[in-house]
């Protein structure tokens, strides 16, 4: 499997791969352009990862020589999933959601109302939708929990 845990050397290619895949994905929804392009940049949000080791050890990479991908949980929950966009549809985060499953007993998310591709792609891999809804903080959007 080419899946391990997070290491500090990883730690600016999972900010790179979060921030581009956060600008393409969430822009469109949120339409932030000073937290798009302003806040959200790929030197700070390493430097969380490298400052949080809690949040660096819940986070796993698919690394094949190239990391492609990464998956973040907190205990059951799934907090993150990003695959880099030239990597899509190569069955990466199908690994990784497997991965995080299979291996540690991963059973829910809450993912974004409008972001219908990723609730496409967690019900195509047994997540079923559940009444709970949430505002995204900050915003007008909300977020729905899905289950296993």
């Amino acid at each position: 499997m080419n899946i391990r845990q997070a290491q500090e050397k990883d730690v600016s290619r999972i900010a790179e791969i979060l921030v581009y895949n956060n600008r393409v994905n969430f822009f469109p929804i949120f339409k932030d352009e000073d937290y798009s392009f302003g806040k959200l940049q790929v030197m700070s949000v390493a430097d969380e990862y490298l400052r949080d080791k809690e949040r660096l050890q819940n986070t796993f990479i698919f690394d094949d020589g190239v990391i492609r991908g990464f998956i973040q949980l907190s205990g059951r929950e799934i907090q993150k999933l990003y695959v880099d966009t030239f990597f899509q549809n190569m069955g990466i985060g199908a690994a990784l959601i497997s991965f995080a499953v299979k291996e540690k007993q991963s059973n829910f998310l809450w993912a974004l109302e409008k972001n219908t591709g990723a609730l496409r792609f967690y019900e195509k891999h047994g997540f079923r939708r559940t009444e709970e809804r949430t505002l995204e903080e900050g915003t007008r959007e909300y977020l729905v929990k899905l289950k296993r």
